[in-house]
């Protein structure tokens, strides 16, 4: 295991059965020298579980400088925005879900996907009062997703499935995903949020709407979400993209040993704060969690997911999300389906 926690001013407690052995003093591995890391800007999502407490993890540990790394961590509200940031040339290398990462890889090709992130739930809702109990109840309705999203795919497959044409059966509108958000908190009447029928969202707002009982779904799904990083950053630093992913391996590893650690570093950085059970809840869906030890954790895409990532994309072709057939597997990267490299086997250490 590659976690090990060292006593820092401010650093919280962890029960003691949680708590892995904690290093004192000198004990601790001393701090990579910062002038020989090689400086990496990540593009990550703030209103996104699970990735929110992977980033929590890198940020308090000294996971990225025994990569070889020094993180510029510049956060956005969904991958929409995040693409519009990799395309400024803003960041270097981006968490995001399968639909964001296609179309960035359509815009741009030097993007590439470069391992596996997580898993992750989103959803189709309504008022509990509504009298929609399923996607095919949304015939002349009017649904409100964040464009770019995998939430939007989802949902538009969703409403496909159930005999409905998306483009002509329901009224599609953009909303960013806190706007959603204040609309349903708003509350509704007569089975409406003011003049939307149903929004799409992701896990943890998906999970924290459903719980608290202000909204109900109709339809939810897993997502393939993934690391993708430029192609040109990689030349200009030759295997970051293999070391990145040994890094995320190992920020797993602390964030499945001390998940309540990690949900309490999300929600400092995010500035939010989720019930008991959300972010639980949300990270359900991925098995790295699960893990028992650092050998079961895995970043790489398996055949199964590119198959996954091919066909979101095929639909994505159809419903005009893409606006050119993609060849998925020039954008899947041959170091994503690799496991990469282990770790050096010496503990992260915390609070640095």
């Amino acid at each position: 295991m590659w976690l090990l926690l060292a006593l820092a001013c401010g650093s919280p407690d962890a029960p003691p059965d949680t708590l892995p052995a904690v290093a004192r003093g000198p004990t601790a591995p001393a701090a990579p020298d910062a002038a020989a890391l090689t400086p990496i800007r990540i593009g990550w999502q703030t209103t996104w579980a699970t990735q929110g407490q992977l980033v929590g993890v890198l940020m308090h540990t000294d996971i990225l400088a025994r990569n070889g790394f020094s993180g510029d961590f510049k956060g956005f509200p969904y991958g929409g925005p995040l693409n519009e940031g990799a395309l400024a040339g803003e960041v270097d290398v981006l968490f995001t879900a399968d639909q964001p990462a296609l179309i960035l890889a359509s815009k741009a090709p030097n993007w590439g996907i470069v391992g596996r992130l997580m898993y992750n739930r989103v959803g189709m809702f309504v008022p509990p009062n509504s009298a929609v109990t399923a996607p095919a109840g949304l015939s002349g309705k009017r649904l409100a997703v964040p464009f770019g999203a995998a939430a939007q795919r989802e949902a538009l497959g969703a409403i496909a499935a159930a005999g409905l044409d998306p483009k002509k059966d329901v009224t599609v509108v953009n909303l960013g995903l806190e706007e959603i958000v204040g609309v349903v908190r708003a509350g509704a009447t007569n089975g409406r949020w003011g003049d939307l029928d149903a929004a799409a969202a992701w896990d943890p707002t998906f999970a924290e709407l459903e719980t608290s009982g202000r909204a109900r779904t109709i339809a939810s799904s897993v997502v393939t979400s993934v690391v993708v990083m430029d192609d040109v950053y990689v030349t200009a630093h030759a295997g970051a993209e293999s070391r990145f992913m040994t890094a995320m391996a190992m920020a797993y590893d602390v964030y499945r040993a001390d998940p309540l650690r990690a949900d309490g570093w999300f929600q400092e950085e995010a500035k939010r704060t989720f019930e008991p059970g959300v972010l639980a809840t949300a990270a359900a869906v991925e098995p790295n969690l699960s893990a028992t030890d650092a050998a079961g954790i895995r970043v790489h895409l398996t055949p199964e997911d590119v198959a996954g990532i091919t066909t979101a994309a095929r639909f994505m072709e159809g419903a005009g999300l893409l606006k050119a057939p993609l060849a998925v597997e020039g954008v899947v990267r041959p170091v994503a389906t690799t496991p990469p490299p282990p770790g050096d086997g010496k503990p992260a250490v915390i609070g640095l």
